[in-house]
Order: structure tokens, then sequence, then C-alpha cells
């Protein structure tokens, strides 16, 4: 949307190892399109840049409504909103093909939003002092818990995030301010921590008060984490958006 890389670079990035991307409901549009020609129409439609929503349940994140817009994306848990057109994008994702050869696919329903501020959006610096304060202080609880963050598969989820971040893969498209890469990078690895958390019983919680306490430190390091992770998808639109105010 910006013009810094060409349309097919665009979509190589975007579906990764998907089998394919297609958008419905585009206006103008009838039926499912492919991704390129989405992203060609949404251009032609005034849509100068994409905002990421990463909304949970009770934490519209991202969002700018209406009702049966963030509804979706809650459904969905992420969606995709349009900078200079009122629309957005929610995923519904697939599988498909026989036992052993399965691939994904990913379908995008396109919707009217309202044209509102996102919801709940930190700017990056304040989205980097609060993950480091919220790291610190789950730590502690956790240390004190006892909680296991061990075992096959948080080994597992720990060497595949090492071996992309090695692959030199980039986490955000040119045009990214340094601190927008470097908060999206710390969110991603306090959220792999939160999910290895959770995926790997109580450790030596064993009491109902200490699985809640367990439980009641993470839930804000989950959030944070996703408040950070928008923050740094979104800095490009809002440093756009700054500079032409």
């Amino acid at each position: 949307m910006a013009g810094l890389i060409s349309p097919d670079d665009a979509v190589l990035a975007a579906v990764g190892e998907d089998a394919v991307h297609r958008v419905t409901g585009l206006p103008g549009e009838e039926g499912p399109v492919g991704l390129t020609l989405a992203l060609g129409r949404l251009r032609a439609l005034g849509v100068t840049g994409l905002r990421v929503a990463l909304p949970a349940p009770g934490h519209p994140l991202g969002l700018s409504g209406p009702p049966a817009f963030n509804a979706r994306a809650l459904e969905a848990g992420e969606a995709v909103v349009c900078q200079g057109a009122a629309l957005g994008l929610v995923p519904e994702v697939s599988e498909a093909g026989p036992a052993g050869d399965v691939h994904v696919e990913v379908l995008w329903a396109c919707l009217a939003v309202r044209e509102a501020p996102p919801a709940d959006v930190p700017s990056l610096g304040e989205a980097e002092r609060e993950l480091a304060e919220a790291l610190r202080e789950a730590t502690t609880v956790l240390s004190r818990l006892d909680v296991a963050a061990s075992g096959p598969a948080a080994e597992a989820a720990v060497d595949a995030y090492r071996a992309r971040a090695e692959r030199g893969r980039e986490p955000l498209a040119p045009g990214y301010p340094p601190r927008a890469v470097r908060v999206l990078e710390l969110a991603q690895r306090v959220a792999l921590l939160v999910s290895v958390a959770h995926e790997n019983g109580h450790g030596g919680a064993v009491s109902a008060s200490e699985m809640a306490a367990r439980t009641e430190a993470l839930r804000p390091v989950e959030r944070t984490a996703r408040r950070a992770q928008v923050a740094a998808y979104n800095a490009y639109v809002e440093e756009r958006e700054r500079r032409a105010r």
C-alpha cells in the first residue's frame, strides 16, 4: 500500500507457506478474488495502509466497530482494518487436501467498518515500557510458584522460534522504524513464553490458590504482548498519519 515493494512480493510475504489467500466481498468485485487483485482493488478504493487487530474476549484490541465486524473479528481472533477506506478484512482459515498432503487456505471476508480510532492501541514507546514491566512482574510471580516451562512441547516451540530468527526472517515489511522491529520481536518472545507456560501444566502450583495466582500473573502479560504486537504492526501507518497532520 505504501509502494515500497511490488504487489507480487507483498503477496508472497503475506501468503507465506499457505496454499492460497482469496478475498470475498470486495466492492466492485463478484465472488472471491486472488490476493494480488484484491490489494490492487483496495488501493483503487483509496486504501493507503493496513492495521492489524488482535481482539480477545473482553478486549477489542485494534477494532473500531461496528458490532457485526467486531464479532467476526473476535471469533477469528484477528482482523485487518483499512486506512483510507471504511473496510476491514476478517480471515477464515481452513485446511484442504488428502491426508499427508494437507494445505492451508485463507478466505478473507471484506466488510464495512466504522471510521474511528482503533481500540486500546498504545504507542511504540508505551508498548515497550509496558512489556518490560509486565514481564518483570510475571517472572517474579511465576518463579515464586515454580511454574514449569520445559518439556518436549516447550522445547519444540522455542526451537522453532529460534530457527525462524536464524533464517533471517524479516519480522516486518520495508519502511518500518527499527523500534517497531525491536518491540515486535520482544512481544513475540513474551507471547511464546506465555503460551509455553499455559501448555505445560501448573508446574509447582498445585493448590487452587496457586493456580489462580499463576493464571492472574499470565493474563496481563498476554494482554500486554498482544497490545505491543499491534502497536508494532501498525507503527508505519501511525507514523504516516502523524506526518500528514
